[in-house]
């Protein structure tokens, strides 16, 4: 809370988690975020014994410091809270405090007087006895923001939620790195030219951090109700459509401050006790903070009548609810008038917007230190050619303790400029060029008499300033909100959109129970690196909720199932998708089993790790969930694997959720002659001059490329004798199972056809055709079941 603001914050992490846990399995979490004033509270039971959902929410969080009880109440065959952050989480620091700190009446006292809105808003008023862990995890991770930061945390500041990770889609940890939502896989087998990126990469179009930091928390938790992601996609509706709307957002937003959520977070704490001690100059840095703090802030104030001009004529009910909430409170101009600041620190600031209008530097910063005062940061991306001449060397520390009376001030500048030539135009520094102009050094020199006053006399009017900005500190926070929405929003999701050529990217719909529909999908990352990447389409209903995608490797299985997660993670918070169309039921997870590298001397490690993921995802499959599977149970023997995968796909077929389980075993396509629900799909591949010619493109039914693994055995260079033993063996197998096949299917013909009347009319309940063109359908399916041409 006291970093430099302006400083280089990043996208750093800012969370300090409480955790514990009961001998019933559950654990509590309180998730508090030091930048932008928020807890976030989860309880639950945990179903695995290596803690999956709790190394989950970790992963979302990221934390830098991770508080836990000194006592082990892990049940039977649970390995710990305090084991599990040693043994996986050995980047955070681990704070063990007294088990009394872990009071749980302490903690619903303290989310009844900090939330900024009123606890049964929250959902919390009835179930504070129920809920006591994560109560008790929020007395003991207060206590300790408060007793190491020194500050005192302001009433009615915080944004709480509760049990967020489980409003939100659930998307565990191992999913999320099979699915490259954060990261790409094998990045380090991507060279530098390479575009190779992962969704979030690919949406990182943010100008702000909280922006930045919002983005990545909704593709980890992605949106589950339909009322909230389609007023989204109004927005994002209202803002394709109407250009000048879309332009005059993103200018405005550009007014903000880039580090809004973060000022705005220094309102929400204050300090224990501010005695003389804390007024001397060398205590320069805090009183700093404070006043740019302050300047910050009263530069997002003044940029919000500008909002409500771009604001006032929109339509959608999020950007006319934004314009209520926000353009239309006066809490805000009475806010604004609070600060009369005339201090040269405006000046400066003023002039730092001055350059990034004139000279088209939007990223550059003004840091502070005691050393150099303020001085311009600029990232070297930002610079086309060599920067202005008026852009000069950092000056030295010895510069700025030049006395501050008339004479000595223009005797300094004369020979400041004269110093100046000599020297090289800037500095780097990393990534970024530091630099000055001599109008900056000109108000630094001004700025440090003023400042050396201000910093002895001050401290305390500043607190009181703050103090009275602190009464009205929950629409600060509304405001910091709104602004990581609108940056999500407007300058990732809608510059994606409108980056593409039309149409590429469509509205996605939603229904209660409906099926599962893309039409001409396609893979939101993989596109941007081919260009003539091939669509395909998904269809999964409660009388289809299993497809089985068959082909040989390489011919883009793994793809497909990647694709179709990321198409409805991208519908779920509140984005257009890559399809032509597609209507979708909401999903409450996402499971994933991807198949691991061909490694042998890892071939035990890598059967066990595919039945600890399988077991997780039978274990806590919902009806809602949608599960892909990717090869599963190649890791063991062929007989054993084929009888895995076999009962796993029997257990998710008598549930309803959604399932493509994609794999080369040929003999799994067999399920589709017993179980109705059950379809299959092809990669087509042909086989030219014996070699594997592949379409990516998927077809209905199996299709059996004719011993493809045998060409491979040929290429590699295994002898001709080999091979024809081998076609030889595999044909009389390959003749018993076609045989049974056609048993299967003449006894289970009658239901077959039933399941597929079913499907049919599924479709049709979740149709937006007209009655007569629903009445034509169902008049031809019922000449087609009589005909049996189903």
């Amino acid at each position: 809370m006291e970093e430099e603001v302006g400083g280089g914050g990043g996208e750093r992490s800012s969370i300090v988690i409480g955790l514990i846990e009961n001998r019933a399995k559950e654990v509590g979490v309180a998730a508090f975020d030091m930048r932008s004033a928020s807890l976030h509270l989860s309880q639950y039971i945990e179903t695995s014994s290596s803690y999956q959902n709790t190394k989950t929410l970790l992963h979302f969080y990221d934390p830098i410091v991770i508080i836990v009880p000194p006592n082990k109440l892990a049940a039977d065959g649970m390995v710990g809270v305090s084991e599990l952050v040693d043994k996986s989480y050995s980047a955070s620091k681990k704070v063990i405090m007294a088990r009394g700190c872990f009071d749980d009446t302490k903690g619903s006292v303290l989310v009844k007087s900090l939330a900024a809105k009123e606890p049964s808003a929250l959902g919390l008023d009835t179930y504070y006895k129920q809920y006591y862990l994560c109560l008790a995890a929020v007395a003991a991770t207060i206590k300790w923001i408060e007793a190491e930061k020194g500050v005192i945390v302001t009433n009615h500041s915080l944004l709480v939620t509760f049990n967020g990770s489980f409003d939100h889609m659930n998307i565990d940890a191992t999913s999320v790195q099979n699915l490259e939502i954060i990261e790409p896989l094998h990045s380090n087998l991507w060279g530098s030219s390479n575009k190779k990126r992962s969704l979030f990469h690919m949406l990182k179009t943010t100008r702000t951090i909280g922006g930045t930091r919002l983005l990545r928390a909704n593709l980890l938790q992605p949106l589950k109700d339909i009322e909230t992601i389609n007023a989204r996609l109004d927005c994002l509706d209202e803002l394709m459509s109407n250009e000048e709307l879309f332009f005059g957002l993103t200018q405005v937003l550009r007014r903000f401050p880039k580090e809004t959520d973060r000022v705005l977070c220094h309102f929400c704490f204050k300090p224990k006790k501010v005695t003389n001690e804390v007024l001397r100059v060398g205590d320069a840095k805090r009183s700093q903070v404070l006043i740019s703090s302050i300047i910050l802030l009263k530069t997002a104030l003044e940029a919000l009548p500008l909002l409500s001009k771009v604001l006032k004529d929109a339509k959608s009910f999020l950007l006319g609810n934004i314009y209520k909430s926000i353009c239309e409170n006066e809490k805000y101009a009475s806010i604004r008038k609070r600060m009369p600041i005339k201090i040269e620190l405006t000046a400066i600031h003023s002039l730092a917007n001055t350059y990034r209008e004139d000279f088209q530097l939007p990223n550059l910063k003004i840091p502070f230190n005691n050393r150099q005062g303020f001085y311009l940061s600029i990232p070297q991306k930002d610079i086309k050619g060599r920067l202005p001449s008026k852009f000069i060397q950092v000056v030295n520390r010895d510069c700025y303790l030049v006395s501050t009376c008339v004479s000595v001030y223009f005797i300094f500048i004369f020979f400041l400029t004269l110093s100046y030539k000599e020297k090289s135009q800037v500095v780097k520094h990393g990534n970024n060029v530091h630099c000055s102009t001599l109008e900056l050094a000109s108000l630094n020199v001004r700025n440090k008499s003023a400042a050396a006053e201000c910093y002895t006399r001050t401290e305390i009017c500043l607190e009181a300033l703050m103090d009275g900005v602190r009464k009205d500190v929950s629409v600060l926070t509304l405001l910091a909100e709104v602004l990581c929405l609108l940056d999500m929003i407007v300058n990732s999701f809608a510059h994606t959109i409108s980056t593409k050529p039309v149409d590429q990217y469509t509205r996605p719909k939603f229904t209660e129970n409906g099926p599962l529909a893309i039409d001409a999908g396609r893979h939101p990352i993989l596109e941007s690196l081919h260009t003539d990447f091939i669509p395909n389409n998904v269809f999964l209903s409660e009388a289809s909720n299993m497809v089985i995608v068959m082909g040989p490797n390489m011919s883009g299985k793994s793809t497909y199932l990647q694709q179709v997660c990321l198409v409805v993670i991208l519908a779920q918070i509140g984005c257009y998708v890559p399809a032509r169309f597609s209507s979708l039921r909401v999903a409450d997870r996402i499971f994933t089993r991807m198949g691991t590298g061909d490694n042998l001397e890892s071939n035990s490690s890598t059967f066990m790790t595919e039945m600890k993921e399988t077991a997780f995802i039978m274990q806590n499959v919902s009806s809602r969930s949608l599960i892909v599977m990717d090869e599963l149970g190649r890791a063991t023997s062929s007989s054993d694997g084929l009888a895995i995968a076999w009962s796993c796909c029997e257990h998710l077929l008598s549930l309803k959720a959604y399932t493509i389980f994609a794999t080369h075993m040929e003999n799994l396509s067999e399920l589709a002659t017993v179980y109705p629900n059950v379809k299959i799909l092809h990669f087509d591949v042909d086989v030219k001059n014996n070699r594997l010619d592949f379409k990516f493109h998927l077809n209905d039914g199996p299709k059996y490329i004719p011993h493809y693994g045998l060409l491979l055995a040929g290429v590699a260079g295994l002898p001709c004798s080999v091979i024809e033993s081998a076609k030889s063996i595999t044909s009389k197998i390959t003749e018993k199972d076609v045989r049974r096949m056609e048993v299967n299917c003449k006894q289970y013909q009658s239901v077959q056809l039933a399941y597929h009347v079913a499907q049919r009319l599924i479709c049709l309940k979740y149709s937006s055709q007209d009655e007569g063109s629903i009445r034509e359908a169902l008049q031809n399916l019922k000449e087609s079941y009589i005909d049996g041409r189903l």
